[in-house]
């Protein structure tokens, strides 16, 4: 073959993998096994170790002296948000994923991702996800895989996640660095993947959902957005509520036409912390008690004309309104009783 027919093989990209770890030393090989078997050979594994003190820092120590595609970062703990950016100033890919320490991923996830997303890197790719709890039983997830490839404009994402249908993990997606900027996830606070969602979703130019299943959520009690004990009360509660402003406000400046969604969506996500709060704390003292109860006094009209509420989510929202803590005590009561 002469030299001007002689082609040279395009340059592979580095993707980065980016995981954050902490006291997970059951759980850590399985995960960073999924990713050793990507059929993406051109791949960095950043295990970022959190401050762990159950000896999972050394056995990511153990893991990068077998595989010279692991670099591990031990930090002081400052929780998952922390570790992500600093892995995300660490990282050394063209592009960026994200996975939880105690989940798993298929082989060919990321060269899926990567196939979906060259010459499209002002969108987001995704694959689809489904969830197994400790016993390996599979949950019901509410993120339907699509059957087909299927483009998302932001604004149709956007209502996507305000109507519960949609997917804000970064763990199924495939993000350029470049989209990315100097965003960086929301540090102390949880659920931080819909905080920074939609700061990126106002300058992508949309998000690619392949129909494939990529990504296994394990569902285990005790992680940051799980109650070990019934009395306990996740700050996810709150988060959520302050992530819902963020989407009122958002949509208040540049998708008006998505305002009665977004009330929906803070309503919901009002009721979901009303249902859980344990009722010793919904005192005059709890300031931020009080003020999601006035937020659905102010919104009683938006509840019962709301066509995205169900009749269900419409009457306890009144109910609540009306007598939070009666409510709330008979609510209790009934989850007791269907537990035994």
């Amino acid at each position: 073959m002469g030299a001007r027919e002689r082609k040279e093989a395009p340059e592979r990209p580095l993707i980065s993998v980016i995981v954050p770890v902490y006291n997970i030393r059951e759980y850590l090989s399985r995960c960073v096994q999924s990713l050793q078997r990507q059929t993406w050979q051109e791949l960095e594994i950043l295990l970022v170790d959190d401050g762990s003190t159950d000896g999972t820092g050394e056995l990511c120590d153990a893991l990068a002296a077998e595989d010279d595609r692991i670099r591990v970062l031990h930090k002081e703990n400052g929780g998952t948000s922390s570790a992500r950016n600093l892995g995300i100033e660490q990282a050394r890919g063209e592009y960026l994923g994200f996975v939880d320490s105690d989940d798993y991923v298929e082989p060919d996830m990321y060269r899926r991702l990567y196939q979906a997303i060259c010459g499209k890197e002002d969108c987001l790719v995704q694959v689809g996800r489904d969830e197994v709890d400790e016993q390996g039983k599979q949950l019901p997830s509410i993120c339907e895989i699509p059957e087909k490839e299927q483009i998302f404009s932001p604004e149709e994402f956007l209502k996507e996640l305000l109507l519960h249908r949609g997917d804000c993990s970064f763990c199924t997606k495939l993000v350029s660095r470049r989209l990315l900027g100097e965003d960086r996830f929301p540090e102390k606070q949880l659920n931080e993947d819909f905080h920074l969602m939609l700061r990126l979703l106002q300058r992508t130019e949309g998000v690619l959902s392949l129909p494939v299943c990529g990504y296994h959520v394990f569902y285990r009690l005790g992680s940051n957005t799980r109650k070990k004990q019934t009395n306990d009360f996740s700050r996810v509660f709150a988060d959520n509520v302050h992530n819902a402003d963020l989407a009122l406000e958002l949509t208040a400046e540049k998708y008006p036409q998505l305002q009665s969604v977004a009330v929906r969506f803070g309503l919901y996500q009002r009721l979901d912390y009303l249902l859980h709060i344990p009722i010793s704390r919904m005192g005059r003292d709890n300031q931020e008690y009080r003020s999601i109860v006035r937020f659905l006094r102010r919104h009683v009209p938006d509840t019962v004309g709301s066509p995205y509420l169900t009749k269900k989510n419409k009457l306890y929202l009144l109910l609540l309104t009306a007598a939070p803590k009666t409510v709330r005590r008979v609510h209790h009561l009934r989850m007791q009783l269907r537990k035994k």
